[in-house]
């Protein structure tokens, strides 16, 4: 194998390893956008799950004068 052929060899395994890395990052960049939107939507919803259970609590005030 000549020099000019290992060059363009090697060159090749480099921009497939760039390209995977390139790939990778937007796989994690996608997870962690999806990661986001599950905890705001389990924010979201402890407080209905909490009226749900309870649902006449804090519904009332008694004042007495």
């Amino acid at each position: 194998m000549d020099i000019a052929a290992m060059s363009v060899v090697l060159s090749q395994g480099k921009v497939q390893q760039q390209a995977g890395i390139s790939v990778m990052k937007m796989a994690m960049g996608v997870e962690a956008t999806k990661g986001d939107s599950i905890a705001s939507l389990v924010s979201g919803t402890t407080k209905t799950m909490e009226t749900s259970v309870q649902p006449n609590l804090g519904a009332n005030l008694d004042i007495q004068a």
